[in-house]
Parts: structure tokens; sequence; C-alpha cells
């Protein structure tokens, strides 16, 4: 069974629909949620001239790989009405591989841990709230320690817990 971290993103139509929808077709995918943060607001990253985000991390076992994982996530975000033009851009739902098992991937298509993870207090905030002692496989520090060396300072709002 592999273990992993997935964050949820929104940003356009009913955002907690959205969050709960991409949940339920996630548990349909052969997929086990373990736990849930809350569910925080923060402005959009990247492309900062749109609607604010709402973010979730999601902790999950599954017996898929990293590969069959990612292609999984990519159905369920087409099947939810997700266009890709560019990037950064509004979206209905995002879903991100934060972290697979403790394994450090890095093809084309999947790079594990996110590359963006340590940099983004969106996706350290919730991650934290779940999985505050695990390691980053390369920077080899927790997800709580990341969190308190985050240079942004974007303000992360707790929506619902």
């Amino acid at each position: 069974m592999n273990r992993a971290y997935i964050l949820l993103g929104t940003n356009l139509g009913d955002k907690m629909d959205n969050l709960q929808e991409s949940i339920s077709l996630i548990e349909k995918s052969l997929i086990v949620i373990i736990s849930k943060s809350s569910v925080y607001e923060t402005a959009a990253w990247g492309n900062t001239n749109q609607d604010n985000f709402y973010n979730q991390v999601i902790e999950v076992n599954t017996e898929l790989s990293a590969t069959d994982l990612l292609k999984t996530l990519l159905q369920i975000e087409t099947q939810m009405g997700r266009v890709r033009n560019q990037k950064w851009e509004a979206r209905i739902i995002d879903l991100d591989i934060l972290y697979f098992n403790h394994e450090i991937i890095d093809t084309e298509n999947l790079k594990v841990p996110h590359p963006y993870l340590h940099v983004r207090r969106f996706t350290l905030a919730p991650l934290v709230q779940i999985a505050p002692e695990f390691l980053h496989p390369v920077f080899n520090k927790t997800n709580t320690v990341l969190l308190e060396n985050c240079s942004d300072n974007s303000e992360v709002k707790l929506v619902v817990t």
C-alpha cells in the first residue's frame, strides 16, 4: 500500500462543492482517504489576477503507482471540467501530488515531492495540520520546519475545520 499527500485547490464556481466533489471522485477511484485538513482560503499564487483559492490537503492510501495516481487525478480534473490553457490560471479543480511515500520522482510528467511545496504557505499550512512531522525526502526537514522557514508571507485563512 502506498501513502500519498494530495493538495486540492479551486477558485471557480462553488469552491466548497468543488472540493467535496473531487474528494468523492477520489474515493471512488481505489484511493482511501485517511485524513483531511481543514479548508483554507488564500490569494492566487503565480498569476495573482484572479479569485482567491480554497485549498485542502488529504492523506491517502492506494495500491496505485505514483504514475497511475497522477493519471487518475488528471482524469478527475477533466471529469470535473478542468481545462488547461496556461500555467497558474483559474481552475475548477487542481489536484497535485505533494508526496508519494518517501520517494523522489523526477520524470517529465511527475515530480515528487512537488517542486513548489516548500515555497507555498497555502500548501504547507494544511499539510502541517495533518502531517507535521512528515520528512521531506529531499530537504530532510519536517513539514513544520518547512512552514516555519517559508518565505511566502501570503495570508492563509481558515474557512472550515
